[in-house]
């Protein structure tokens, strides 16, 4: 019985190391003072959403979250939603990214009022782009929050899986110092 309890937890434990370095290996880790990379998604509409159309033109906050309508992804977005005025007084786009589908990213979106855009990153290319880690020994997907300046640069990054109605603060500190300078 101890033996195949033993056999159990190594091939539980091999599957997690397989799964996590195979998880991260395609992950850049973007940081502050680099581009973001150029892609394209479906929008809650289905519409499709190409961030070079915005490069250039605006400011943007792009927050990669785990799960539509699960306790910290709806709290994070109801403070998106909450302090949505105060991103677009200063001309920001926000921007919110998870594996979800174009489906659910619409019941989401109509389930709380979110005025913002949501982008259906199903197969996790762009949160790859990003760099953005799961957590959890991969199990959960990362929560980062970015704020790009007109030039698409970031200028910011925020990164807390647990404290999700921070990413809004946090975003809106960091644009108002970029102003001042």
């Amino acid at each position: 019985m101890v033996r195949k309890t033993f056999y159990i937890m190594a091939f539980v434990i091999l599957v997690i190391v397989v799964f996590t370095v195979s998880s991260s290996h395609a992950q850049t880790d973007l940081k502050v003072g680099d581009k973001i990379p150029s892609f394209s998604l479906k929008d809650q509409y289905g519409k499709m959403f190409n961030i070079d159309d915005f490069v250039g033109q605006t400011a943007m906050v792009i927050y990669f979250y785990p799960k539509d309508d699960t306790p910290g992804c709806t709290k994070e977005a109801c403070s998106f939603r909450d302090s949505y005025e105060e991103f677009t007084e200063k001309q920001i786009k926000v921007i919110g990214i998870s594996g979800d589908d174009v489906e659910s990213h619409l019941n989401f979106a109509k389930k709380y009022n979110l005025p913002f855009t949501l982008l259906a990153d199903s197969n996790n290319e762009v949160r790859n782009l990003f760099g953005v880690k799961s957590n959890f020994m991969g199990l959960i997907p990362g929560r980062v929050t970015y704020v790009v300046d007109k030039k698409g640069d970031i200028i910011f990054m925020y990164e807390s899986q647990l404290k999700a109605e921070n990413h809004i603060n946090e975003a809106i500190k960091a644009i108002d110092r970029s102003m001042d300078q």
